[in-house]
This record gives structure tokens, sequence and C-alpha cells, in this order.
């Protein structure tokens, strides 16, 4: 970078409407400073070949950039992990954590309730990869023993599982598979690091779609994948071995360089730069803003999810409801245990009358937002059958508690009184 303190009579106007002039003491910011730039300077040759060498500081943001590492360390600290990276959006953290377990011939153990965008990167594009997957439903420990196979690599979780409530048992689940070694991955973008930290219940990557209840206000996308710090290559390293042997050209192995970061150290440095699901500095900013509210939201948000869950069992045009934070719920123990908090604000609840009563559910709320986000401040509805499962068969929607009358939402924080009222008067104009 030309270093000049006044602008240089010899020099061309575009040359000096393109050279900065350097600013002679940086200037603190109270918020995390915003760098949108794609790069950064070298002050001098040697500096960029050591760059290349250590990976200290930064040089290209796909590959690090200051504002994107302010957030992450955020989120790590939240999580109670060692280390995070934020990417793009909350799918591409699943691929990103996942990519950086198995490879071609690996096996995946999943919960059989699984977002279905999840699933269907299991189902289909890891599948094309040669990476296979099984699903396990309930929490017996030995019916997850049963499914493990030598292959297996992965055991993927939801900390609250989206539509219906049905937690998993993260503890005893994470025990069966850390007999084996195997890596526990569990997407807690539902529960957020303020109900419940998987960290603290076995768990050794955590991922978030940022997008949701992390950023809060609806306007942008990301993800973020945070390790527990805790890889044992001793214990694992024969199940990961892209961890264990040396680099491509010889150098020393992710172990060797990183000890019990390996896991995360390869996510960050292999993966994620090579796949190229960067994060906008600018979303990773307003993802930062929005963190800095995030235990009044979710506290908010869940508060007002269970007094709407009450409403709606009590309710005579609905058939069921799937909240953990109902006395009737048989997830309720769960909750007691792992959320004791709160337990979340996106639930699902089934109407009497099918999809007709859905649809004019619907179609007559005033208050509920249709649409496919979650974790929004403003509440959100949304009909699975027709929308985010349509490419479940009938037998699957069935196993899966689908019916044509249910419906998702995600509670806001309104105004709990105006939901009420809300979903009230579009009961009784469905069930008419």
């Amino acid at each position: 970078m030309l270093r000049r303190t006044t602008a240089a009579t010899d020099l061309g106007f575009a040359t000096r409407q393109l050279q900065p002039i350097e600013v002679a003491e940086p200037v603190r910011s109270r918020t995390t400073p915003l760098y949108m730039t794609a790069g950064f300077p070298f002050d001098a040759f040697d500096e960029s070949a050591e760059h290349f060498r250590t990976g200290d500081g930064y040089s290209y943001t796909r590959v690090a950039n200051p504002t994107v590492t302010a957030v992450e360390r955020r989120i790590a600290d939240l999580e109670g992990g060692a280390d995070a990276v934020l990417v793009g959006s909350g799918q591409a953290a699943i691929v990103v954590a996942l990519l950086g377990l198995v490879g071609a011939g690996d096996h995946v153990l999943a919960g059989a309730s699984m977002y279905e965008g999840t699933r269907g990167l299991l189902l289909e594009e890891l599948a094309r990869l040669g990476v296979t997957t099984d699903f396990v439903a309930g929490n017996d420990p030995a019916a997850w023993r049963a499914a493990i196979r030598p292959e297996t690599r992965a055991v993927l979780l939801e900390a609250i599982p989206n539509p219906r409530n049905d937690l998993p048992d993260l503890q005893a689940i994470a025990d069966v598979a850390h007999e084996r070694g195997i890596a526990v991955v569990v997407d807690s973008t539902l529960a957020t690091p303020y109900l419940l930290r998987p960290i603290e219940h076995g768990a050794d990557l955590v991922v978030h779609s940022a997008s949701k209840f992390l950023a809060g206000q609806g306007a942008v996308l990301g993800g973020a994948v945070v390790d527990a710090g805790t890889f044992d290559a001793t214990r694992s390293g024969h199940l990961y071995p892209h961890l264990t042997a040396p680099s491509r050209v010889g150098g020393p192995s992710r172990v060797d360089r990183h000890g019990p970061l390996a896991r995360i150290a390869h996510i960050r440095d292999s993966v994620a730069v090579r796949f190229g699901p960067t994060i906008s500095p600018l979303n990773a900013f307003l993802i930062g803003q929005g963190i800095e509210t995030l235990s009044l939201r979710v506290e908010r948000q869940s508060a007002n999810a269970l007094a709407i869950a009450r409403f709606l069992h009590e309710h005579p045009a609905v058939a069921s409801v799937d909240y953990s934070g109902l006395p009737s719920s048989p997830y309720r123990a769960l909750a007691d245990r792992y959320l004791p908090r709160g337990q979340g604000s996106v639930f699902a609840f089934t109407v009497h009358g099918g999809e007709a009563a859905a649809r004019r559910l619907v179609d007559a709320l005033a208050l509920f937002t249709p649409m496919t986000h979650l974790g929004d401040v403003r509440s959100l509805i949304l009909h699975p059958r027709t929308t985010s499962h349509t490419q479940r068969t009938e037998a699957e929607l069935g196993l899966a508690g689908i019916e044509p009358g249910t419906l998702r939402v995600s509670i806001g924080i309104e105004d709990v009184a105006d939901l009420v009222r809300d979903l009230d008067r579009a009961l009784r104009v469905a069930s008419a």
C-alpha cells in the first residue's frame, strides 16, 4: 500500500483517488468494526510469505475477516466451545461440519426428526458422494448402539427437532457415540445457546442457522459451526485419518499443528475455504448486532410460546399440540432437564378438519406471517405438508407426525394477548 499523509502533486488524479491516505492513529469503535473488503494488503514481500506459512493475520475474506472473527469468537464463547467458523447459511454450516468428518464410504447416523433440508442433503447429495445415512427414532441407547456401523463417522441430532419438539436425550446418545470415538453433531438452531449448550451434554460440534434466532431480525443469512475443542487423536484418530495423517505435501498433520482443535481447523482451513460458502462481513456484522439482544428475545419468545401452546391445547378446534413445555408432552421430563430456561418458540399443532381447516386458519390470521423462516421477532406460520415436507411420502409423513391439519409456528415478541386473539379468531373461522 502506498503510504502518504498528504496528497502528492506528482500523482495523477486517478491514482490519488485510489490510494488511501493513512490516519496516524487507529480509531476505536465501541461496536464491532465492519471490514467490508475482499482482501487485505501486505506491507512487504516477507509479510505475505510469513502469512501463508503460518496462517496468522488476514489476507482474503474468504479465508478470514476481522468482523467475521469477532462474531465467531462471540458465538464460540456463548456455546462454551473452543472455536467457531461462520459461513454463509445454516445449510452451509451443516454441510461443512459433516464434510469435515465424512468421506466416500462413510456413514452418518441421524435422528429421525430432522429438518427437511438436512434430510434431503443426507439422502441425496451426500449419498451421491458415497456417504450413507440411517435414521434412528427415539432415545433408546440400545437402538442407537445397534445402528452404529464400523464406518459410522458422525451422529447428527437436532436439539429441538423442527417442528415436532420430540427432544433427543443428548447425553445418552452422545455417550453411545463416544463409546466408539464417533463425533456428535447437534443442530441447536431452535434452542440457541441461551436455552441450551449441547457441548455441556456431550456434543463435539454444534451448528446454527445464524439467520434465525442469533440474527433475530430476519434480514440476513448466516451459519455457524462451533467445536468443543476436545478431539482426541488417540481415541478417534483411526476414524478420521485426514486429521492425523501428514499433509498432502508431507507437512505436519492437523493434530500435530492444532492438537484438540484439529477438527475445527480442518473445517476452517480446508472445507470452508475450498468449498467457499463465505459469509459477507456485513451479514456477520448484523448477526453480531443481533446476538447482543439474544437472551432478551429468546426469553420473551419462549414465554409467549408457552402461553400460546397452553391456549391451543385447551381450544376445541385443536386436535393436538407438540410442545415440550406442556405438562402433557411425553418430552416434558427431557425439557425440564435440558431446557429449564424455556422450551423455545417453534412448535407444531394440528387442527381438526385437515388441510382445508388449516388453509382457512392461515388465510384468516392477521398477525402471523406465512413464510418459511424461523426465529424472527415476528410470529410466523407454515403448513409443512404443502411446503417444507412435500418431498416425503405419505408413510414418511405419518411417521413424522405431519398430518394434513398440522401447522408450524415460530412465535415472536409481540404482545401475547394480541397473538392469542388473532389465533382464536382464525380458529373460529377454520372450524366454521
